[in-house]
């Protein structure tokens, strides 16, 4: 049986597995990716927004901290790696505009535009006629609308593609095989199976396993994560030239009660998104999902009935009982999280991987993910 070691051993090749193995090699450390299609799940279909501000809760400031620490950390993520890989990061600082439909959806979105200014936040009530002057495409209908400026978007495939290339350039070895099992020694864990049985052992093992994270087999049912599967479609547009930029900014709205987002690439690209189900592992694309979709963005911008349909997407977003991510020490010595981010993967992915990364050199968790560790969950 092939046996490899390594400092560290990151389980899962999404953005935030990638992030923190780059992170990680950064600071010297020999370190090991294992997952059999990298980049391919849950980081590849989501959408991409860095939203903060538009995402806030009622009641979630642990969170909108965490989440704001991690906006502001991508801008120089980026920089920094694009400058290493030449690829471009994906980050376009363009800002978001809510808006609402009709008179029930302005009163809402004006309840959260009261809280998000109590928080301190940047936020800007404009009137419908306001809304369609920032963007002279969005329906008639549109009845107002809350600019913010420092909410974002990163096209999630470029990201992507850009880890893949930095953990490559620093020596992160990508081992393209499903993990089976965490080789535990009484309670430390000291590696992990692999899918083909050779083992990689390591000084520290982290989970970035995503939705999958409560079926990571080896740990102890008392120390595995409630994080569940959250299905979410999403569909790719393309849009004529003709009309380009059919949206400036993205554009989140609420129509007659539903939310719909819609992201603008810089090429062209419109992703609209996305729908929520509890339907376990299923990732099939229903037609009920994609005609929601359709009609909840055509409410919106009228014209996205003239774009091309390029794709339609099915993924699972790792959620919580809190909708909050899970970071660090698991109970098992040795064996970190970095999961449950939920809705809001790609925009922690910066400040996710330099908390662990704090972590595994300094032996304590940062003070920003003291409010996510596993243990808030054990009563």
């Amino acid at each position: 049986m092939p046996e490899t070691t390594s400092d560290v051993v990151v389980i899962g090749g999404g953005l935030i597995g990638l992030a923190t193995a780059w992170r990680l090699a950064a600071d010297g450390l020999q370190v090991a990716v294992c997952d059999p299609t990298p980049g391919t799940q849950t980081s590849n279909v989501a959408a991409g927004m860095l939203a903060p501000v538009t995402e806030v809760e009622f009641g979630e400031d642990d969170l909108l901290a965490l989440n704001l620490a991690s906006v502001n950390a991508w801008p120089s993520f980026a920089a920094e790696l694009e400058q290493l890989t030449g690829l471009p990061a994906g980050l376009n600082q363009t800002g978001t505009l809510a808006v609402a439909y009709d008179v029930d959806d302005a009163a809402a979105l004006r309840r959260l535009a009261d809280y998000q200014r109590r928080l301190g936040l940047e936020v800007e009530e404009l009137s419908g006629r306001d809304a369609r002057r920032r963007e002279p495409l969005l329906a008639t209908g549109v009845s107002g609308a809350v600019w913010v400026p420092g909410d974002h978007s990163v096209d999630n495939r470029q990201a992507v593609a850009a880890l893949l290339r930095a953990v490559d350039l620093s020596g992160v070895q990508l081992i393209r095989q499903r993990v089976t099992r965490v080789i535990t020694s009484g309670t430390t864990a000291t590696g992990v199976l692999l899918d083909n049985g050779d083992t990689v052992h390591a000084g520290q093992v982290i989970a970035a396993t995503g939705p999958w994270s409560s079926q990571l087999d080896g740990v102890p049912e008392e120390f595995r994560p409630p994080v569940r599967p959250v299905k979410g479609e999403v569909l790719r547009l393309r849009v004529p030239e003709a009309y380009r930029p059919a949206l400036r900014h993205t554009v989140r709205a609420t129509a007659r009660g539903f939310s719909v987002y819609l992201v603008p690439r810089p090429g062209g690209e419109l992703v609209v998104g996305a729908t929520t189900s509890e339907l376990g592992y299923d990732t099939r694309v229903l037609a009920g999902g994609v005609f929601a979709l359709l009609r909840d963005a055509r409410t919106v911008l009228p014209i996205s009935d003239e774009f091309e349909f390029v794709e339609a997407i099915a993924g699972l977003r790792p959620a919580t009982p809190d909708n909050a991510p899970i970071l660090g020490p698991s109970g098992l010595d040795r064996l970190l999280w970095a999961t449950g981010h939920y809705r809001n993967g790609v925009l922690l992915t910066p400040v996710t991987a330099q908390v662990l990364a704090d972590m595994v050199r300094t032996g304590t968790l940062p003070d920003l993910g003291k409010p996510f560790l596993a243990g808030r969950f054990a009563h």
